[in-house]
């Protein structure tokens, strides 16, 4: 089980650790700038946002301007009846204040959070259907495991950001640059040099923020590989247990997930003495301007309201710097799960729709197929042809086998007709028009596949079997579920076709979900079918029914049949025999028995069997 590394081919996008060391070196807090289109629909509850950040920011900044005239204005008064009533106003007046600041802070917390919950469920949403849109070339460099890491874990850091972080962020920026404000406008030499101080902090926090940033990508990238182990594992647990690996890949998994750890304590760490920098560094630089102010005092300069007035907002400002300190963390760790994100979002599919698709016509009676001198090799595998000088035609309604050895291109030409790759050299066309004309949609509704592994969704019976014609009715599907012999066995379910069937249908046999993969191909009833092995997980007798089932459906159709068991194929109207990607024989079983080549060799050793 273990991975070993890929050939990336050229064009093709890599998201493995080969390319991440790179990607961690690029990028600052200006990658979030990604996340600017999909804030951008959302401007009025951003608008609103900023609004009561504002005020509640405000509302903070009122408080020392209070505290000044509770101490100047209420508690010098001689006569204690008016200090009495004064006191009761400007306590009045500072319970306005906070009020008004709980109110702002609850409807700016609860919009923000609304938009980081919004936010995140669309860009998930994107990524995913980005995802689903990519060719299979995408996935033979791309581990599912990680997709689903960066779905998940990167997605809950932006969340965080957006949905709490940076309004906090910018909360505080207001907050600490009203004190400064203040601060320089009620002392402005002393907090000059301050100023000064404070420059010379941020320039080395930004340098060393960097560093943290490399961590936090670096940390994320690990998590992912911990997951795309786990992703890899727990999907093949049967072969695992079979060859009694349990010990082997926990100790596998237990070694990503250190790796991950180590790296997120150098993150750790990193994040902490920059904030013990930033916290340390600016309450000193606020410490000497106090203590210029306690000086005033002494020398009468200003009075004790206003020196009152001068500590909260030193407070306000530290506290603000320190706040700030930890945010930049957040977005560093942020801005590295954004670029994550970006990557799978901006992936360019290598094959996609035409602008201007051609008109699609579905044929009545099966479609025409025509590979003409077809050369391809798969993209990780360029120097070895999977069809070489291939030429093909199938008439409309014709059933063709197509027998070989394995690796002798026989899956290859399902997978061009399906379009999931495009051939180096040579055309091919259905029904006449060029297979690149067509819209993928127009092209893939047209074709039926009935793969060697049965794919089974973790739902109904029901729901599977109408996953290739979501709009069918119950009788239609009841229908197809007869046709391809299934009928009996999903009625004897607890709840019948109502029983869910659980992940990739580990409660059903092999030859009962091959069985429910044929129905969906039939309730589909396209003009073209193809079936990969379509009743290799049957036994004997389902096989016999099936067959028969499969012959009712092939008329009126076009159908390729790839083939091991050539029992299968005998009353096929054309074999097709391949070798190394090339056409070797053709013709009828009858006709390839009595020529003696390779597939009578084949023929022989099956049947004599």
């Amino acid at each position: 089980m273990a991975s070993s590394p890929s050939q990336t081919p050229a064009g093709v996008p890599s998201f493995g650790s080969q390319t991440r060391a790179a990607a961690a070196a690029k990028g600052s807090p200006r990658s979030l700038s990604g996340l600017g289109p999909f804030l951008r629909p959302y401007r009025v509850q951003i608008l609103l946002a900023a609004f009561f950040l504002v005020m509640a920011a405000v509302t903070t900044l009122l408080f020392p301007l209070a505290l000044r005239s509770l101490i100047d204005g209420g508690l010098v008064k001689p006569d204690k009846g008016e200090q009495v009533m004064a006191l009761r106003e400007h306590f009045l007046m500072l319970f306005g204040v906070a009020a008004a600041l709980g109110l702002f802070s609850a409807a700016r917390f609860y919009i923000v959070s609304w938009l980081g919950e919004r936010v995140t469920a669309d860009l998930r949403n994107a990524v995913y259907a980005r995802v689903l849109r990519q060719s299979p070339v995408f996935f033979e460099t791309t581990q599912t495991g990680e997709v689903l890491s960066r779905l998940t874990s990167d997605t809950t850091l932006v969340q965080t950001v957006v949905g709490s972080s940076l309004s906090m962020g910018m909360r505080n920026a207001v907050m600490g640059i009203g004190a400064l404000a203040m601060l320089i406008w009620t002392n402005p030499y002393v907090m000059f040099q301050v100023l000064l101080i404070l420059v010379l902090v941020v320039l080395p926090s930004m340098w060393f923020g960097r560093r943290v940033r490399k961590l936090s990508r670096a940390s994320q990238d690990r998590v992912a590989d911990s997951s795309a182990i786990a992703a890899e594992v727990l999907n093949a647990i049967p072969v695992v247990q079979s060859y009694t690996a349990e010990a082997r890949e926990a100790a596998r998994f237990d070694h990503s997930t250190e790796q991950a750890f180590q790296t997120s304590v150098r993150r750790s760490k990193a994040r902490a003495v920059l904030v013990a920098f930033i916290i340390i560094a600016t309450a000193g630089a606020l410490l000497w301007g106090l203590y210029q102010g306690t000086q005033a005092v002494l020398r009468g300069d200003i009075t004790a309201g206003h020196l009152g007035q001068t500590v909260v907002y030193v407070i306000i400002l530290a506290s603000a710097a320190a706040v700030l300190g930890e945010i930049y963390g957040d977005l560093l760790r942020a801005a590295g799960a954004t670029e994550r994100l970006m990557e799978l979002l901006h992936a360019e599919p290598a094959i996609v729709s035409p602008s201007n698709p051609a008109p699609a016509h579905v044929p009545p009676a099966g479609s025409a197929i025509h590979f003409e001198s077809v050369t391809f090799h798969y993209p990780s595998r360029p120097a070895t042809p999977a069809l070489r000088d291939f030429s093909l035609q199938v008439a409309p309604g014709e059933t063709v086998a197509l027998v070989g050895s394995s690796g002798a291109g026989k899956s290859t030409v399902f997978q061009l007709l399906l379009r999931y790759y495009d051939p180096q050299a040579g055309h091919l066309t259905l029904d006449r028009t060029p297979l690149a004309s067509l819209s993928l949609d127009a092209l893939r509704t047209r074709i039926g596949l009935v793969p060697q592994d049965a794919v089974i969704f973790s739902a109904s019976a029901f729901e599977n079997i109408r996953y290739g014609k979501p709009e069918a009715s119950a009788e239609e599907v009841y229908a197809a579920a007869r046709n391809a012999f299934a009928d009996d066995f999903l009625r004897a379910l607890p709840e019948g076709y109502d029983t869910f069937l659980g992940e990739r249908g580990v409660r059903l046999s092999g030859g009962q979900r091959q069985r429910i993969a044929i129905a969906r191909a039939m309730l589909k009833n396209p003009p073209l079918l193809l079936l990969d092995e379509a009743t290799s997980a049957l036994d004997a007798e389902s096989e016999r029914m099936v067959q028969a089932a499969l012959e009712s459906a092939m008329r009126g159709r076009t159908t390729l049949v790839i083939a091991h068991r050539l029992a299968t194929v005998q009353k096929a109207d054309r074999i097709i025999v391949l070798d190394h990607g090339r056409i070797v024989e053709q013709g009828t079983h009858a006709t390839l028995v009595a020529m003696g080549g390779m597939y009578a060799k084949l023929a022989t050793l099956q049947f004599v069997a």
